[in-house]
């Protein structure tokens, strides 16, 4: 039977999680329905495990995203991108809140996750809405080191004297590819676009305890063979802002992010694009309602909406918004 489902623009409630570095900022500053102090990440868009986000509008409320891969894949990521991921949708996208220094961390690639946790590996873009004072990150070593001297420091709790400390504020963006040691330091809210995966491997962690009393586990052996030792200083990504036009942030195998700044209404089509449209809006407020359907959705700083690829074209009305356009 002929799929007959008409698709418009979504949005999900988020999904909240606790951590022993979260704090307040998603509910202050975004707005989030999250109640408790420890709140370090908010999920938008997520088809991970039992973490699955769930329809907040329209005639689809209450379905979750994995329901609507199973019934409207094509409609929904675009032939291409049903190639090659079929069921499963490809981005994971969050806000993260660090009130502390989250933990020294890698993430391994699709050959390490796959063969490990059947999973795919995690290459992640951060994106800073605010950054207190001093606020830095935590991204690569500071000189070249080897698995020798990175294993000396490990066993000498000394790791943080050799990594690469950066300040940050808002509108500074990274990449982070798998293998590359990096912490979203205390003080920074972010927005984080990746490969749909929760593969982390913690090597580092302050010598803090959790809220058991205990400290968490660490993964010296299994971030062993995945970190990238070769010290690279082409994360920090260089874009410009071009009033009312799409400027390209970055493009790589698993997603491609524009920046549009607009003081003004818009018309954007997709017609030649084979992928979704996420928009991540990260200033201002603005509303977008799909060609075909005339259904609009609005948002505000701090929300998401996923334009499914049978969209085609949408029309973006506002006095001023950021949003990060994000496509495959």
């Amino acid at each position: 039977m002929k799929n007959t489902q008409t698709l418009y623009p979504l949005t999900f409630h988020p999904i909240p999680k606790e951590k022993i570095w979260g704090g307040t900022k998603l509910r202050k500053l975004l707005n989030k329905p999250f109640s408790g102090n420890h709140i370090g990440e908010s999920w938008e868009i997520s088809d991970v495990g039992n973490d699955c986000s769930v329809v907040k509008n329209g005639p689809l409320a209450g379905n979750t995203l994995r329901d609507l891969m199973q019934r409207y894949p094509k409609e929904i990521v675009g032939e291409e991108v049903y190639k090659k991921f079929k069921h499963h949708f490809p981005l994971l996208i969050k806000f993260i809140d660090a009130r502390e220094n989250l933990s020294v961390q890698l993430h391994p690639d699709d050959e390490i996750a796959k063969k490990r946790h059947n999973s795919y590996g995690k290459t992640e873009m951060w994106y800073i809405m605010q950054a207190d004072d001093d606020s830095r990150i935590i991204i690569d070593f500071n000189e070249q080191i080897s698995k020798d001297v990175y294993l000396k420091h490990l066993k000498k709790e000394s790791l943080p004297t050799i990594l690469n400390a950066e300040k940050v504020k808002t509108g500074d963006c990274y990449i982070i590819h798998p293998g590359l040691i990096h912490a979203i330091g205390k003080g920074v809210l972010l927005t984080e676009i990746q490969q749909t995966s929760d593969v982390t491997y913690r090597v580092y962690d302050w010598n803090r305890p959790d809220i058991n009393g205990e400290k968490r586990e660490l993964h010296t052996a299994l971030a062993l063979d995945a970190i990238d030792f070769s010290k690279t200083s082409n994360y920090k990504l260089a874009y410009t802002k071009k009033e009312n036009d799409s400027v390209r942030m970055e493009q790589n195998q698993y997603f491609t992010t524009n920046y549009l700044y607009l003081t003004q209404a818009k018309a954007v089509s997709y017609a030649t694009v084979e992928s979704f449209i996420i928009y991540i809006c990260v200033e201002g407020k603005c509303e977008i309602s799909c060609k075909k359907t005339k259904e609009k959705v609005a948002l505000n700083t701090g929300q998401t909406a996923l334009i499914p690829a049978q969209c085609e074209a949408v029309f973006i009305e506002t006095d001023k918004c950021v949003l990060l356009e994000v496509t495959i």
